[in-house]
């Protein structure tokens, strides 16, 4: 039991609740106390109702938020990654396996779809070119 961590932080869709983990009590219980909630767009830490944060609250809650970032960073890459790869699997459907009627309902929409994805990646290409020279 000793060793669970200090903290506890509740994923929450823009940031987290935290919570301190307590359970040096009388009961030998697992206790978790709210201490603040976080923004994790903003940076905004809110001290839940009257409760002053410590610095190693903070420091805590900051080193949560900057590690938090790095893994929502590392998961949206991920995610267009995948994305790619089910590209390349619609391709194949489309190729070998798509009725007439199947790609009559989606070759609009996904005509649509990657020309303004392949719009958007032009431009900004674009854009770093000419900031790099």
């Amino acid at each position: 039991m000793t060793d669970l961590p200090e903290y506890f932080f509740r994923v929450k869709e823009n940031g987290a609740t935290v919570f301190r983990v307590d359970i040096e009590n009388r009961q030998r219980r697992i206790e978790m106390d709210p201490i603040a909630n976080i923004n994790i767009r903003n940076g905004e830490i809110k001290p839940q109702g009257d409760r002053v944060l410590t610095e190693e609250d903070r420091a805590e809650i900051e080193a949560w938020m900057t590690h938090r970032r790095e893994v929502l960073a590392q998961r949206d890459v991920d995610d267009i990654l995948r994305a790619v790869d089910h590209l390349n699997l619609v391709a194949q459907w489309a190729q070998s396996k798509a009725t007439d009627a199947q790609l009559e309902e989606i070759t609009d929409t996904l005509l649509l779809t990657m020309h303004d994805l392949r719009s958007v990646l032009v431009r900004k290409k674009a854009e770093r070119l000419t900031s790099e020279g």
